[in-house]
């Protein structure tokens, strides 16, 4: 069976209502393109605040470093300055990442295949969202009789012809599976694609040919 290497289940970090899925599916998109939007004005706000806060406590230290310099003010005033700016300083780090998660990004180039969530919708924080997969970046998920573990190096070449396409696609063994089936007496094997047709899709169950079999 063909395999992506890429797919993800991409799931809120933030519980919100959305108000923008762009790619709906079957959609291709390229990484780092905009796959959901929350709404985040109560964040935003959270981090305006918290920004002022830090502007407000920066300057406060300046003045009494100042202040220091001419002995108007002791150390310990500074050290209070200094440790008010950087709890501002993380708060504004902490709101800031809330914003960040108000939005979700495509981790790689790929498509839409399903959109667990509809625009408009609220959803919790955890929940899936959208499943997303890579089909320009595929592998071959094949289980092979144990006693052919002597002739399955990584390297050996081997063809895999689709059901859905009929073509023979050119392959080589990647890897091995860590333990065989005791039930089945079956290795599982995974096997890379010297192919860049577009047609290719996750989910193509064939057939694979060896050439050196035991």
């Amino acid at each position: 069976m063909l395999v992506a290497v890429d797919q993800a289940t991409i799931s809120s970090d933030l519980a919100g209502r959305i108000v923008d899925m762009p790619f709906r599916e079957g959609d291709p998109f390229k990484k780092g393109d905009l796959l959901a939007r929350f709404d985040c004005a109560i964040y935003q706000a959270q981090l305006s605040a918290s920004q002022a806060a830090t502007r407000e406590a920066e300057a406060e230290l300046n003045q009494n470093q100042q202040l220091a310099q001419m002995k108007s003010v002791g150390r310990h005033a500074v050290s209070l300055s200094a440790a008010r700016l950087a709890q501002a300083q993380a708060e504004s780090q902490v709101y800031q990442i809330q914003v960040n998660r108000c939005r979700i990004l495509a981790p790689f180039d790929g498509q839409v295949v399903k959109r667990r969530a509809q625009p408009y919708e609220s959803v919790a924080a955890g929940v899936p969202v959208i499943d997303i997969v890579n089909n320009r970046h595929l592998e071959i998920n094949l289980l092979v009789p144990s006693s052919w573990l002597s002739i399955l190096k990584p390297g050996l070449t081997f063809t895999f012809t689709p059901d859905e396409t009929g073509k023979p696609l050119r392959a080589s063994v990647s890897r091995l599976g860590a333990r065989i089936d005791e039930s089945s007496q079956t290795l599982s094997l995974t096997g890379a694609i010297d192919s860049s047709d577009s047609t290719l899709m996750a989910g193509m169950s064939g057939t694979a040919h060896f050439q050196e079999k035991p």
